[in-house]
């Protein structure tokens, strides 16, 4: 089974200031691309470095494993050196690598202010903008899900372009039917009714969130309980900055002390706080948890590995906004050796037939042939995917905001489950580095 960290899953870079003083004498643009599909491209005996970390069963991993068989039939000859890494290992070391001889000519990376934001200002990717206009890859794309891939002195939703998703994702309620039959509980379409179902299963012995505080799911549920009781405005002011957020205010008050609730009503188990993802995500496969609050990176090994009972998806009761957004960022670093090889790459996993197999392998295409989606499971996740889109409902991440904020949420909500911190002082300890870094953006 595939480890699944982080979307979500990221890790703080490392410091900022070592990043910076390496980085005084770059520029922020990362350089500029020219180049255009089409014409005679000889890359024979040319090698494309390529790194991403999603499982080789996950749908992306299904489908940009038939990119590359693609791109060697387009191109003969060429070669493609793909080396699987870490979310972590690369999330920790991507300035340093990035700003060296040994950075590959493309890699997966993590959108959001922290991460992609935080590089394109320092410097270390080049800027997509012709790339994108010329490979015609903005039509593709609809507007929410440009928002990621567009920087503006690291700041996400403006700008040139840093990156190019060729996936959505989000995150919504995996249930176990096979469970929610054996218990008597009818699957929730309201907020009133999934707490229902939370308190049944309780009351019968069973604890029904499946959780891993110690990476990012709890914060994931955390997030959720705070769009809850948020608007668009919220969303805006909390990822964009727009305007000052008040971490005491109802939105944030309410999903502390709901998700401190949880704990203590056993809705989500009080020894969940040191366990990861991939231990969240195997309580769910083995049936000690009937619930499972996580994003649709987990639909494709779900897909392929649970044969023992039916299950199903449906989207957070009673929230019009949801955690998620486009999927990770294909990036090429400033000091990328084949830049033009890299743009034909991510012109090949954005075509139909590798976006269609994407679709069909439990993931989320964003420019797919839907009528070729032919599994009734993987349509209804592109569907709700669809309706959040429409409905301006994807709101990102919750660790976004700053580079290491990722870490202080895993820090504060493990303190809420082990009850070290009160719901209080747990948004207080959020908030301080949030306004820190607001306000060295001048913000």
């Amino acid at each position: 089974m595939r480890f699944r960290s982080l979307s979500r899953p990221r890790r703080a870079l490392a410091t900022l200031a070592a990043a910076s003083l390496a980085l005084a004498g770059c520029s922020s643009s990362g350089g500029s691309s020219n180049a255009s599909p089409g014409g005679s491209k000889d890359y024979k005996g040319k090698t494309l470095t390529l790194w991403h970390y999603e499982g080789a069963d996950s749908a992306m991993g299904i489908a940009w494993n038939q990119a590359i068989k693609d791109f060697k039939a387009k191109y003969p000859g060429v070669k493609v050196k793909f080396e699987a890494k870490g979310f972590e290992q690369i999330q920790k070391n991507a300035n340093m690598i990035l700003n060296s001889d040994s950075a590959p000519d493309i890699l997966e990376y993590n959108k959001g202010n922290g991460t992609a934001g935080l590089l394109s200002k320092l410097g270390l990717l080049t800027n997509l903008t012709s790339a994108v206009h010329n490979y015609g890859w903005d039509k593709k794309l609809g507007s929410s899900l440009q928002t990621t891939a567009r920087y503006s002195k690291g700041v996400m939703g403006s700008g040139d372009w840093y990156g190019v998703p060729n996936y959505g994702e989000y995150v919504m309620v995996y249930y176990n039917k096979k469970m929610f039959t054996k218990y008597g509980v009818p699957v929730p379409t309201t907020y009133d009714q999934f707490v229902t179902a939370l308190d049944t299963f309780r009351q019968k012995g069973v604890t029904p969130i499946a959780n891993g505080g110690a990476e990012y799911p709890a914060q994931q549920i955390f997030y959720e309980l705070d769009l809850a009781k948020a608007d668009r405005q919220f969303v805006n002011d909390y990822q964009l900055y727009q305007h000052k957020v008040d971490f005491h205010g109802p939105q944030l008050t309410y999903a502390a002390q709901t998700f401190a609730d949880w704990v203590k009503k056993g809705y989500i188990a009080k020894d969940s706080a040191n366990l990861k993802a991939q231990d969240m995500g195997n309580a769910f496969e083995q049936q000690k948890n009937p619930i499972m609050i996580s994003g649709s990176w987990w639909y494709g090994t779900f897909k392929n590995e649970i044969k023992n009972f039916d299950w199903g998806t449906f989207l957070f009761p009673g929230n019009k906004l949801d955690p998620g957004s486009s999927g990770n960022l294909w990036v090429v670093p400033a000091k990328s050796k084949n830049k033009s090889m890299a743009y034909d790459f991510i012109d090949i996993t954005m075509q139909p037939d590798v976006q269609n197999l994407l679709g069909n392998s439990g993931g989320i295409p964003v420019a797919a042939d839907v009528a070729k989606i032919t599994d009734p499971k993987n349509k209804e996740l592109i569907q709700n995917f669809d309706k959040l889109s429409a409905q301006d409902g994807l709101a990102f991440y919750p660790d976004w905001p700053t580079p290491s904020y990722y870490d202080t949420l895993v820090a504060g909500v493990q303190e809420l489950i082990n009850g070290t911190k009160s719901p209080s002082g747990f948004l207080d300890s959020i908030a301080k580095p949030y306004n820190d870094y607001r306000s060295q953006l001048g913000k």
